[in-house]
């Protein structure tokens, strides 16, 4: 089982010729509502690639709550354990351009509220896989990685966007993944190399970092490599990494080895990267079998 601990927001996408500079006005031909946040987005993808899934976050009671809970009811995501909290639902203003870049703009809102004790001991268990993600408080996520650690779950961290974490709980680790930003970010606070291979040999756990069209490496207790990534047509990169990790946690917790977990992670972001949107352009399994 994957339990999934972190934000849950709607979208508001807006396909633009450039991403704006400060202070200028661009203007797209609509706006697109999805639903959207990191954790949400991550139990989607594992949810679609065929896991069992429980989603632990909040949401709020007011009229984005149930856009942003939609296609995690679509893909069958035990939602027993979001809570509903006085405050707005999180909410994302991604611009995306020609190129299917985008920059992101998060309104946290009910996010904030989550706390680690939503989270049952008896989730946590060496049959259980954690995934993490930094849209909600780190001090939630460090307590929550402590219980995990002890009960024996894997513990799995996506350590986006880049913030501070306790590096006690970073070391609790199994797997840490980054991109390249937040491996660059992470390495100054750590005062070594940002590659795979320096990031795993000072915290002495697993460090996937992704590096968007060149792929990933990995570096830890299981050996190093560099995975390619898959050629595609790139037409919107929104929730590529969140695909990414949500298959990828969904490979290991049915027991595939994690060079060929990230190999078929790798082939559903890629998928993803060819379609519009954030939880819209993830992948199912079938699709992902397809290539593979």
């Amino acid at each position: 089982m994957i339990v999934v601990f972190g934000s849950i927001n709607l979208d508001l996408i807006f396909a633009l010729p450039a991403i704006p500079r400060p202070g200028e006005t661009l203007l797209g031909p609509a706006a697109r509502i999805e639903p959207g946040g990191k954790g949400a987005n991550q139990a989607v993808a594992a949810a679609r690639d065929g896991a069992n899934v429980a989603m632990v976050g909040a949401v709020g009671a007011d009229a984005l709550a149930e856009g942003a809970l939609a296609l995690l009811t679509e893909a069958g995501v035990d939602l027993s354990r979001v809570a509903r909290v006085d405050a707005a639902t999180g909410c994302a203003a991604i611009a995306v351009d020609p190129e299917g870049r985008n920059a992101i703009a998060v309104g946290s809102g009910a996010n904030v509220l989550v706390r680690a004790d939503q989270v049952a001991a008896a989730l946590l268990g060496p049959g259980s896989t954690l995934l993490l993600q930094m849209e909600v408080p780190a001090a939630e996520n460090a307590a929550l990685i402590r219980r995990a650690r002890a009960a024996g779950a894997r513990v799995i961290l996506n350590l986006a966007p880049a913030a501070e974490l306790a590096e006690a709980a970073l070391a609790a680790l199994d797997l840490l993944v980054v991109n390249e930003t937040e491996a660059a970010w992470l390495a100054a606070r750590l005062g070594c190399g940002a590659a795979a291979g320096d990031l795993a040999a000072r915290l002495a756990i697993g460090v996937i970092r992704t590096l968007g069209g060149e792929g990933a490496e990995y570096a830890g207790p299981e050996g190093a490599w560099s995975q390619p990534a898959m050629a595609v047509a790139v037409r919107d990169t929104t929730a590529a990494g969140d695909c990414f990790l949500g298959v990828l946690a969904a490979a290991l917790d049915r027991g595939i080895g994690l060079r060929a977990a990230m190999a078929r992670a790798g082939m559903a972001a890629g998928l993803a990267c060819t379609r519009a949107g954030s939880q819209g352009s993830l992948p199912r399994a079938a699709e992902i079998d397809a290539v593979a």
